[in-house]
């Protein structure tokens, strides 16, 4: 079983970093065999506040961690 640790350390809005590693981290969770892990340090941690008022023109950081969790990914503060 393979099993990757992605860290992010970024808001959820003002850059694409942390849009761009939960991105990849979904695409990697779909694959068989494979245990994804999310740490999240410093601004990042803002990513998992409940209910975020997204910003016209991105993609909701909130909506996109809950969908790692249900894929069983490890999502750490």
């Amino acid at each position: 079983m393979a099993s990757l640790l992605f860290v992010l350390n970024e808001g959820p809005y003002g850059s694409e970093r942390s849009y761009n590693a939960l991105r990849h981290a979904m695409a990697v969770a779909k694959q068989p065999d494979t245990q994804v892990r999310v740490f999240l340090m410093a601004d990042a941690t803002t990513c998992a506040l409940a209910g975020q008022n997204t910003p016209e023109g991105y993609y909701s950081v909130e909506r996109m961690l809950k969908g790692l969790v249900t894929k069983k990914a490890q999502v750490a503060l």
